[in-house]
């Protein structure tokens, strides 16, 4: 078992889960655009505080790249200069990815903090492929796959550009979450590998296809999911934050087939339990899945119900990427032994 490795991979993990759970806040804070270009936020490391630090100053030095907003405009430092008594417009050029020019002091530090978790959480990964070059003869699948996972975060950095620059469209996002659950996916390989050997006791065929099957419906309930959440940022559009009871007044198909595989999905994973139970195997794995499933289910309820309370939809994307990540990681284990 290489311990340095399996450390590395848990606060890799940790880490991602952070960012996941940060993205999520933003989403629903509507902090989306809280830094309208990128990697910087509004040209700058750190962004401003207030909205006046944005106005176009006399006698102010500006570096390229920094940003100013004026008559509804992003302009953006074409070189580093110092401003004189009147505006020089040779000096800027206009920001065209997009026309989004509110600044919100909340938005804009949530999603500076989402930013610097993403950074935090790539400098980690990076040194978990670092660490894993110690393991390159013994190991060598494991260098391979964390060099994966460092790519996956460049990936998932490109692909938050790409968020930024549409002005969150809900596919690119949806693509930006996609490539988190691979990143978490990579890491669990990490850790799997890691491990000298798999589980105790092993599961019978039987309950191995059913883990497997209910890892299946929740890689499809998550395609639902995110189909509904698409659609739930469209009605945000239409209605603005302040009207959640509008969000979900006239879902699509995909909501009521996500809401009634819920049942499939209790349905399943109890006779996982019984199966469980039977061959008297650790429960751990499965208490956990059943956790989560029952958080879901409550979290969906308060959502279509209740109009979406604080709180509800970052929880309840962490616990179907937690539940994810338990269901995976327990089959992962399980084939380790059976090969």
């Amino acid at each position: 078992m290489h311990n340095s490795l399996l450390n590395w991979s848990k606060w890799a993990l940790i880490s991602v889960y952070l960012v996941i759970f940060a993205g999520s806040v933003v989403r629903m804070t509507g902090s989306g655009m809280g830094c309208p270009d990128w990697p910087k936020c509004f040209g700058y490391l750190i962004p401003p505080t207030e909205r006046e630090q944005l106005d176009w100053k006399t006698n102010n030095f500006y570096e390229e790249g920094n940003v100013i907003i004026l008559d509804n405009t992003l302009q953006v430092a074409t070189k580093n200069f110092q401003s004189g008594e009147q505006i020089n417009m040779k000096n800027w050029e206009q920001y065209t990815k997009h026309d989004y020019t509110t600044f919100n002091t909340t938005h804009t530090w949530v999603e500076f903090i989402n930013r610097l978790l993403g950074a935090i959480a790539g400098l980690v990964v990076l040194g978990l492929f670092v660490r894993s070059f110690w393991w390159i003869r013994r190991n060598p699948i494991l260098p391979i796959l964390a060099f994966l996972a460092v790519l996956g975060m460049g990936v998932q950095a490109w692909l938050g550009k790409t968020v930024v620059d549409s002005n969150l469209l809900p596919s690119k996002i949806s693509l930006h979450m996609i490539m988190a659950l691979i990143i978490v996916g990579l890491l669990l390989l990490i850790r799997v590998k890691s491990h000298a050997s798999g589980l105790q006791k092993n599961p019978s065929k039987v309950l191995f296809r059913l883990i497997l099957f209910s890892f299946v419906l929740t890689l499809i309930q998550f395609a639902l999911g995110i189909d509904v959440r698409q659609y739930i940022d469209l009605q945000i559009e239409t209605f603005g934050y302040n009207l959640p009871s509008q969000w979900l007044q006239n879902p699509e198909k995909s909501f009521y087939i996500h809401r009634s595989l819920s049942l499939v999905v209790v349905i399943v994973n109890f006779w996982i339990y019984l199966r469980v139970q039977k061959e008297r195997l650790a429960k751990k794995y499965i208490h956990i899945i059943i956790a989560c499933i029952f958080s879901e289910i409550a979290l969906g309820i308060a959502m279509y119900y209740v109009n979406f309370p604080w709180g509800t939809q970052p929880l309840h994307l962490i616990i179907a990427a937690l539940l994810f990540s338990v269901q995976l990681y327990w089959l992962l284990r399980i084939k380790i032994k059976t090969q």
